[in-house]
């Protein structure tokens, strides 16, 4: 089906399932660009069924790991019925603005306000600004509200020494998704703890109406003095500060020559197209501008059409990954998002071993495919590496991100190395549990530390502050604790050679400590950036003379990999593509009745070890029992790892996590056979969650109750484990 028709289809269907209701009643009237009042009444939190979303909010907030995410009204963004709308972006922006005002009595405050291309962005935008600077919070966005890249609105923050940020993304989510991601004065997304602080001001406003009947809040017009377009313009939008930056990472001298004289051509797939706008002009400013041809520079909040779908005769939205798999009625596994690529007809005329660098619409992540003869098939296979047909001679190669950033690390350590620099100071990586156990072989194999997080970006921005804050302290012997529990020791002068996640996102560290205008420091930026995933990977295919599958077979080998192998299952429990939003709320209850199910049936288990409650060995048993077609006499252990249920065995891993977004379970795996990591990643991710008499001999149901809550505290005494005490000030701004 066409883009136009599949457009057509998801328009109709938010049209079709809307109440009239909804669209007469804006609540207050947001198209309104002069200065207004809104009154938030007891008649009007009752009639919008605000506490119930505030309650959904709030359990969002504790455990979300990108954002606050959720489905909108992208045609009726008023529409409250949706987790996403006008009046809850209200009440979460004045909250925030709050906080900070209690924090910052009487000192001028900056923001930053950003988004990519979703549905409603720019009026999403637009409130956060007016809002802030009705309560005398200058926001600074890009001249025109024009689109920006996620990882830029975060080196601002940090760079600008401002009092934090406000994003508009749902990164490589459903097109109807939206969300806001909270960054503070670090340009890190905000955890738990610094979410309650504005929660716990919502939960004030609401009271007040409660109490006295309403609560006013006030906007400012659409150009107020303190919502300011000329700082970003003066700045050309922070891009040449962030260009001076990466020529202390990733944009190496040497790397930059190796891009300038390739004789090929790399394609950039710009998904939504907002990186273009970004991403094109630091590429020509480096002078590698050349080396690239672009697909979808067009910004579009229906991303080109990629991953939209008709399934079971309706609309259906299969994200922006391209890693998510499928089966067709005859049984043949497919790659649905990397079949709405079209790439068979758009790089037909490409030669084989073209390099195509796809990122998504807030340009954080990178997924890395290769055209390859289909004769090399069995070689691809061999070294695990994912394919689909491209044509009847060629194949596409799709790399995953534990392939791509295992090769990506490993060429930035040579440069490192050729340059002299490597042995200056202690490595370190920062990665997420989820991310493939190749990364700590590797690591171990160059005398590189690994510090091990709970899934998100945030995590490891964490344990990389609490680093710069014991080398700020002049510490002889700087040591952090990952979500293990294992203390790792990083000496005087470490310096972060990489952080990253399997699911696309990585930055480089800097070999010299990055300042911000005030003097701050530190190690690397807070949030993944596509444009350094781009620059190393550009630099990485360059220096090459063979394909990258036979590449990833050499680091294997030339690293004693044995791990060599991963596994991701996705268990989607309900499609978020429904239109109707009462079939979405009770599709959606159930799936996260599924999920959390199935969750805590692995998380008492950790937790039960943890405290004591049970042994390895009853483990053993309750998972013999349970999984009869399963081995566990070689489990080593069981372990919470902040968000989910770690199985550690002698030869491989397998983890399984809720969604910290969605009513979906995430299973992943890793380790020397693929066929046995997929049969246990499969049969755990999708298990039921029942409890047989086995389980409840060792732990009782009042116990399997609590565990959510006792999860919850171990993780915030990890979180706050040494924590980053170094003391925000805000400066006297002169821009």
């Amino acid at each position: 089906m066409r883009t136009a028709e599949l457009n057509k289809m998801l328009m109709d269907g938010v049209e079709n399932n809307t109440p009239l209701e909804v669209k007469k009643d804006k609540i207050f009237d947001y198209t309104d660009k002069n200065e207004f009042v809104f009154t938030l009444t007891k008649d009007i939190v009752e009639k919008l069924n605000l506490k119930s979303w505030f309650e959904n909010y709030k359990k969002e907030a504790m455990v979300s790991t990108a954002g606050i995410r959720g489905p909108q009204n992208i045609l009726y963004p008023h529409d409250t019925r949706f987790p996403i709308n006008t009046v809850g972006i209200t009440l979460a922006t004045l909250a925030k603005a709050l906080v900070l005002l209690e924090k910052y009595p009487n000192k001028k405050l900056y923001k930053l306000a950003g988004s990519e291309v979703r549905y409603n962005s720019k009026i999403y935008l637009d409130l956060i600004a007016r809002i802030q600077a009705k309560q005398g919070i200058t926001t600074l966005v890009p001249k025109n509200r024009e689109t920006i890249p996620i990882w830029l609105a975060s080196f601002l923050a940090f760079k600008l020494d401002l009092v934090g940020a406000e994003y508009i993304t749902s990164s490589h989510g459903i097109s109807v998704k939206n969300a806001t991601k909270d960054l503070n004065n670090q340009g890190s997304q905000f955890l738990p703890d610094e979410s309650m602080e504005f929660v716990g001001k919502i939960q004030e406003i609401l009271d007040i109406v409660d109490k006295k009947g309403e609560y006013k809040i006030n906007f400012s017009s659409s150009n107020d003095s303190l919502i300011d377009e000329k700082v970003m313009e003066k700045l050309n939008n922070g891009i040449d500060l962030y260009v001076e930056y990466l020529k202390t990472t990733v944009a190496l001298d040497d790397i930059l020559e190796k891009i300038r004289k390739f004789d090929k051509k790399i394609i950039i797939d710009s998904v939504g197209g907002a990186s273009y706008k970004t991403l094109s002009k630091i590429l020509k400013i480096l002078d590698i501008n050349e080396t690239y041809d672009w697909l979808n520079i067009e910004e579009d909040p229906f991303f080109h059409g990629i991953g939209k779908d008709v399934k079971n005769g309706a609309f259906y939205d299969w994200s922006l990954d391209i890693t998510v798999t499928s089966k067709k009625e005859n049984g043949e596994v497919y790659f649905p998002v990397i079949d709405s690529l079209n790439y068979g007809e758009k790089l037909k005329n490409y030669p084989t071993g073209t390099v195509s660098l796809i990122t998504d619409p807030d340009h954080d992540r990178l997924s890395v495919v290769q055209i390859e003869d289909i004769k090399n098939v069995e070689k691809v296979k061999k070294a695990g590496v994912d394919y689909a047909k491209l044509g009847d001679d060629r194949i596409l190669c799709i790399f995953s991100a534990n392939q791509a950033f295992l090769m990506i690390m490993d060429y930035f350590k040579d440069v490192l190395k050729k340059s002299g620099k490597f042995d200056e100071h202690t490595r370190f990586m920062v990665k997420t549990t989820a991310s493939s156990k190749s990364w700590d072989e590797w690591a171990k194999f160059n005398n590189i530390k690994v510090v091990n997080t709970p899934v998100g970006f945030k995590e490891i921005a964490n344990v990389v502050k609490k680093v710069e804050y014991q080398l700020e302290k002049k510490v002889k012997n700087i040591k952090v604790k990952d979500i293990f529990n294992n203390e790792i020791s990083l000496g005087e002068s470490p310096r972060m050679i990489f952080g990253g996640e399997e699911s696309g996102g990585m930055i480089i560290g800097s070999n010299e400590l990055i300042k911000s205008k005030m003097g701050r420091i530190a190690l690397s930026m807070r949030e993944k950036s596509a444009t350094e995933a781009i620059i190393a990977a550009s630099g990485l295919i360059a220096d090459l003379d063979i394909p990258l599958y036979e590449h990833l077979e050499n680091v294997y080998k030339n690293n004693n990999i044995v791990a060599k192998f991963d596994v991701r299952d996705d268990i989607a429990y309900y499609n978020e593509s429904e239109p109707d939003i009462n079939k979405l709320k009770k599709a959606k209850l159930e799936g996260e009745a599924k999920r959390t199910k199935n969750d805590v049936f692995y998380l008492a288990l950790s937790i039960g070890l943890l405290e004591n409650k049970i042994t390895l060995e009853n483990i053993k048993e309750i998972l013999s029992s349970t999984f009869n077609n399963l081995d566990f006499s070689n489990l080593l252990t069981v372990k919470f790892v902040g968000d989910g249920t770690y199985l550690d065995f002698s030869d491989k891993f397998i983890e399984i996590r809720p969604s910290g977004t969605d009513a979906k379970t995430k299973a992943y795996a890793g380790g020397a056979d693929k066929e046995v990591l997929a049969l246990y990643s499969k049969t755990l991710g999708n298990y039921s969650g029942d409890l047989n008499e086995k389980y409840l001999k060792y732990l009782s149901k009042e116990y399997i109750e609590k565990v959510k809550k006792i999860s919850y505290d171990v993780y915030l005494k990890y979180a706050n484990n040494e924590p980053d005490k170094r003391q925000f000030e805000v400066p006297e701004y002169n821009f």
